[in-house]
């Protein structure tokens, strides 16, 4: 078995734009008192493998969606599943925002279509309400802030180089900026989630909270 940690963090701002705390320059750059006008926002998403500590950060231009993080998923999987031939289940932390909550049906067929894919049986275990801080991702974003603490991220560029020179644990991210736009309140016809739900097991305890899903 494998673990990771996924979440997304606020939205960031892309501007000359003030970002309060201490600029690592010798004088530091003007930026504007309020945050009225940005040229773009970047939706950031992590993946924290739990077993060597490595961070992929995944910075989207558009909407934080369940096809979003799937995809971030996804991609993830590619990069790295030759490193775990012999994986055959995903232990996935999360915590229940909207995008990926349990009940939500595009990211039950998006899941479902993710294990059938890969041939793994994946475990979703999700932390309750007002306990997302201890998924272990948040401590990366925790990290992240406090590196570019004052930076005036002017430009996506930006973003992503100061995303990639800070590190977790001694180690540097894998930064990848996502294309597309994502379109938002996608939902499943109930009949048509009938065949994903076939394969999407809730436990009987934590029904929203503990959930595995196993390929046909």
């Amino acid at each position: 078995m494998l673990r990771i940690s996924l979440d997304s963090k606020a939205k960031v701002k892309i501007g000359n734009l003030s970002r309060g705390g201490k600029d690592r320059h010798l004088e530091a750059k003007q930026a504007n008192d309020h945050d009225t006008d940005w040229s773009a926002v970047l939706v950031p998403f992590g993946i924290l493998n739990m077993l060597t500590a490595q961070l992929s950060s995944y910075f989207g231009q558009s909407a934080e969606t369940s096809d979003f993080i799937v995809d971030c998923l996804e991609m993830w999987w590619a990069k790295h599943l030759d490193d775990y031939p012999h994986i055959e289940v995903l232990a996935i932390d999360l915590a229940g925002g909207m995008p990926v909550r349990s009940n939500r049906t595009q990211f039950i067929k998006r899941m479902v279509m993710f294990a059938q894919r890969t041939g793994l049986s994946i475990h979703l275990i999700y932390y309750p309400p007002y306990h997302s801080k201890y998924n272990p991702i948040e401590r990366c974003w925790a990290a992240l802030e406090n590196y570019w603490n004052g930076a005036v991220l002017q430009s996506i560029e930006d973003a992503l180089q100061w995303a990639s020179n800070m590190s977790w644990k001694g180690i540097k991210p894998i930064v990848h900026l996502v294309e597309g736009t994502y379109e938002r309140n996608i939902t499943v016809p109930e009949d048509a989630l009938n065949y994903y739900k076939k394969q999407w097991h809730s436990s009987k305890a934590l029904p929203k909270w503990d959930v595995t899903i196993i390929p046909t």
